[in-house]
């Protein structure tokens, strides 16, 4: 029997905004970030996939889009919705509050690259001096010593994200229930590398959209049921094709004066 899940990015947040490295730096939603959260939820009533199972990470900015998608859908006081730092964003290590675009000139676009988009590369491990670093934040007090991370590639994302997906999000999958997975950029990036078996080599050219459903239609074994574009995914193609290249060319604006 096939079943839904539905991957969202949330909404536009404030460091988005400053074109800034935001990783696991707990930043809050913009006013266009909460309504693109009621765009989607509007989306989603509009196909008829309403979840019955939520997941999202510890960071605010998913979290408060997770409620209001699910306010917007009028569950948001009936649905529990599962908090765990495997979805958090990739941790961006040093990185973490650089201006993109400032980076790309002090390194080169080619450095730049291999921090924002291979699959393999770690950015410098976060300092302990750096103004937001976020490793002490009390969200991680639970955690076993040296879970959390000074910094990741997409393959560390990957390395704890996929545990939680198969322990937690697969297992309600299974029982049948429509999954709403509200992430970030990278931890969603992770998990459709290895939903739709993209290669390390191509992954840095998926970008996705903040605020866009994508809907996969999974089989029993767990994988998409139609090859697709991860973005030939998404309830409104054209608009997340237009937000995903905007996304790509951040690093190309102009660094702050």
């Amino acid at each position: 029997m096939a079943c839904d899940l539905i991957l969202l990015r949330h909404g536009r947040s404030t460091w988005n905004d400053k074109n800034l490295f935001t990783g696991w730096y707990d930043c809050g939603l913009t006013g266009t970030g909460r309504d693109e959260a009621r765009a989607a939820a509007r989306l989603l009533a509009g196909a008829g996939l309403i979840p019955t199972a939520a997941h999202t990470s510890m960071l605010r900015r998913a979290v408060e889009t997770t409620q209001i998608v699910l306010g917007g859908l009028g569950l948001k006081t009936t649905l529990a919705v599962q908090q765990s730092w495997r979805l958090n964003e990739r941790h961006y290590g040093d990185l973490t509050g650089l201006d993109k675009a400032a980076t790309r000139v002090a390194h080169g676009d080619e450095q730049l690259r291999l921090w924002r988009r291979s699959y393999s590369t770690a950015p410098p491990p976060i300092r302990p001096d750096n103004e937001f670093n976020p490793n002490d934040s009390p969200l991680y007090a639970d955690l076993a010593a040296g879970q959390v991370p000074l910094c990741e590639s997409l393959a560390d994302v990957q390395k704890r994200l996929l545990p939680y997906w198969h322990e937690s999000i697969v297992a309600d999958l299974r029982t049948g229930h429509t999954v709403l997975v509200s992430a970030h950029g990278n931890s969603l990036r992770s998990l459709i590398k290895h939903l739709d078996e993209i290669p390390d080599s191509d992954i840095g050219e998926l970008n996705i959209p903040t605020g866009m459903p994508l809907h996969y239609v999974l089989g029993t074994d767990m994988l998409p049921t139609e090859a697709k574009h991860p973005l030939e995914r998404a309830l409104n193609p054209e608009a997340a094709a237009a937000a995903a290249a905007a996304v790509a060319a951040q690093a190309s604006h102009p660094p702050p004066a």
